[in-house]
């Protein structure tokens, strides 16, 4: 199966978020020709403004056709600097801003480590580029307006447009396996026979037998398919997200529908499952550093239910701990859609103009709002707990909002970065260092900025006008209205930012590159380019390199490699099968790497009526 198409944000507008103590913003960025957005809804006082509903006719699944490896087809783009007619042209200014339009972000990477190093949100489809029908602004993860109701459908592609000197956001052995791996169920059931085929790009699998060798063509220096998995769950007709994956000892573990499952990294046995009585509806992107993990449930199953219920679970067992419903804070606190951030031994619970924070180990409610007149909305966890805050001003087209650093255990505040009147917080993409993404509703405008350990500004992301950056936010249909985390193909250090292009489609066949910014300057250090034809994104760092998964294409498997710290070609450390390139080509997925072996995992399982035996999880290693 192929990936999901990308959208395209809006670009460009005038004005760009900068310091309070007065850092000078940054030059315009050019605008796309995209619809406008509906007129903002009046929220309750103090509440964020809520985005316009996505345009119709963009959603999941699309129609057959889509390229694999690497974002959505997207069609010809607006090139970099160059203003786009219509209502959105470029706006004059003496400087300018990271401009960004409002991908809808169904998951970057708030690039915190998780189990084995891995940051969360990897491989979730992207904020949108020119070309791809746009989601209306305030969409899933990347939208500003935190809080609101928003559900996201499909991938959003965001870009960095870079216009007038500024960055601007438009929003291996060859030994034969004795042991041949074969398709599994994800329930570990045994799997029905098959009948031989070949795909049909009908939704309804890959066509092959249950039991084929899938190390059969396997060839020199290639990686072994060491397990997969198949659905065997009955889902509703428009499907399930799958939540992490989340990687805890020896367990792969994954949360999708009404179960979450672990499985054996080694050989894919299914090791536990456990039931739940509603959908799952949140989940952080870490766990606490001894494996366990609080999720959203919906508090029923009819279409009154709101995701209301938490869940902790200890992933290294499968065990089911507290249980508790989360309290409603007044007339406006709709539990429509929650966000969930864990750091420490604390789990935060983020959604419009509320939040409560629980520990993990028992249950108990540490804080909740905070008195006066900016109250925290949304979180990002990890080594670090970082809010985004929204202030009351009566004004909900010009708001005010706040990045600050709160204690997890007391949630009082240890700094505050005052954002820039008129821009919201839309994602924290890394919280060791902070890289913050900010955008502008009403001029839709987007940019990114890097802070200090005591919250002052350290600089903000500046590049050329050759490439236009991308970031993956969300996948499927999951609301990340709430979620300053989760966001994928982005890594750090202590003093490099890097993030990937969005593929160039001008010559003859897909490519892309990674691009390193300084994080003290803003300025691009290097860009590394893709091999020939292919594409890969930033998953973390390994070793003091940057981890990138090289995508599949048609013919070709995918690739676990690195590029060095200076930049340079990626150098391959799993090369996965080309004869299975077609199976390892999800429609949308999560790559991990950990203890020598790569699991892709699909992010979403269709509802079609012969969903049941689509593989959702392949393992790879030497």
């Amino acid at each position: 199966m192929t990936q999901p198409p990308s959208q395209q944000p809006p670009q460009g507008g005038f004005g760009a978020p900068q310091d309070p103590q007065g850092t000078p913003q940054p030059p315009p960025p050019a605008t796309p020709p995209q619809m406008p957005p509906a007129p903002p809804q009046t929220p309750p006082p103090g509440a964020p403004q809520t985005p316009p509903p996505a345009q119709p006719g963009y959603g999941y699944p699309q129609a057959p056709g889509a390229q694999p490896g690497y974002g959505y087809p997207q069609a010809p783009g607006q090139a970099p600097g160059q203003a786009a007619p219509g209502p959105y042209a470029q706006q004059p200014g003496p400087y300018g801003a990271p401009s960004g339009p409002y991908a809808q972000q169904p998951g970057p990477y708030g690039q915190q480590p998780g189990p084995y190093g891995q940051q969360p949100g990897y491989g979730y489809p992207q904020q949108q580029y020119p070309g791809a029908p746009a989601p209306a602004p305030g969409g899933s993860g990347g939208s500003p307006f935190k809080g609101k109701p928003a559900v996201i459908i499909g991938a959003a592609l965001a870009v960095l447009l870079v216009v007038g000197g500024g960055i601007f956001f438009a929003t291996s052995g060859g030994d034969d396996d004795p042991e041949k791996p074969v398709a599994k169920s994800s329930s570990g059931a045994p799997d029905p026979s098959g009948s031989t085929g070949v795909d049909q790009g009908d939704g309804k699998g890959d066509g092959r037998e249950a039991n084929d060798d899938l190390n059969a063509g396997r060839k020199d220096g290639e990686a072994k398919v060491l397990w997969t998995t198949t659905n065997d769950i009955d889902l509703p007709r428009n499907g399930a997200d799958v939540y992490g994956p989340w990687i805890v000892g020896d367990t792969l573990v994954k949360g999708m529908y009404r179960s979450v499952t672990g499985y054996s990294v080694g050989d894919g046995k299914q090791k536990w499952s456990l039931p739940l009585p509603a959908d799952i509806c949140a989940a952080p992107a870490t766990t606490t550093a001894d494996g366990k993990i609080v999720i959203g449930v919906m508090s029923g199953t009819t279409d009154k239910a709101n995701c209301s219920v938490l869940q902790m679970i200890d992933l290294n067992t499968g065990k089911a701990g507290w249980k508790k419903t989360v309290t409603k804070n007044g007339t406006w606190d709709l539990l429509t859609n929650i966000g969930l951030a864990i750091s420490g031994d604390t789990v935060t619970v983020g959604r419009t103009s509320n939040s409560s924070a629980y520990r993990v180990s028992d249950g108990k409610e540490l804080f909740g709002n905070p008195s006066g007149n900016c109250k925290p909305y949304s979180f990002a966890g990890g080594p670090k707990l970082i809010a985004a805050v929204n202030c009351s001003t009566g004004d909900v087209e010009n708001p005010q909002q706040q990045v600050q650093e709160l204690d997890p255990t007391t949630g009082k505040t240890k700094w505050t970065y005052q954002v820039k009147r008129g821009w919201e917080v839309d994602k924290v993409y890394s919280v060791s260092p902070l890289v913050v993404s900010l955008t502008q509703y009403e001029e839709k405008k987007w940019g990114i900025v890097a802070l200090k350990e005591n919250g002052t500004l350290r600089s903000q992301l500046d590049g050329d006008d050759e490439d236009k950056v991308t970031v993956e936010c969300g996948g499927g249909i999951i609301d990340f209205a709430d979620t300053l985390e989760g966001c994928g193909g982005l890594a750090a250090d202590a003093n490099t930012f890097y993030m990937m292009t969005g593929d160039d489609t001008s010559g003859a066949a897909r490519t892309n590159k990674v691009v390193a910014f300084d994080l003290n300057t803003g300025k691009v250090k290097w860009k590394a380019p893709a091999p020939a034809e292919r594409t890969m994104k930033p998953l973390r760092m390994e070793g003091g390199n940057v981890l990138v998964y090289v995508e599949p294409s048609y013919e070709e498997g995918g690739a676990i490699a690195t590029i060095a710290p200076t930049g340079g070609a990626p150098k391959v450390l799993l090369q996965h099968l080309d004869s299975t390139a077609q199976i390892e080509n999800f429609y949308s997925s999560k790559t991990v790497y950990a203890g020598g072996r790569s699991f892709v995992v699909s992010d979403r399982v269709s509802g079609n009526d012969d969903s049941e035996g689509e593989t959702t999880i392949m393992a790879f290693g030497k």
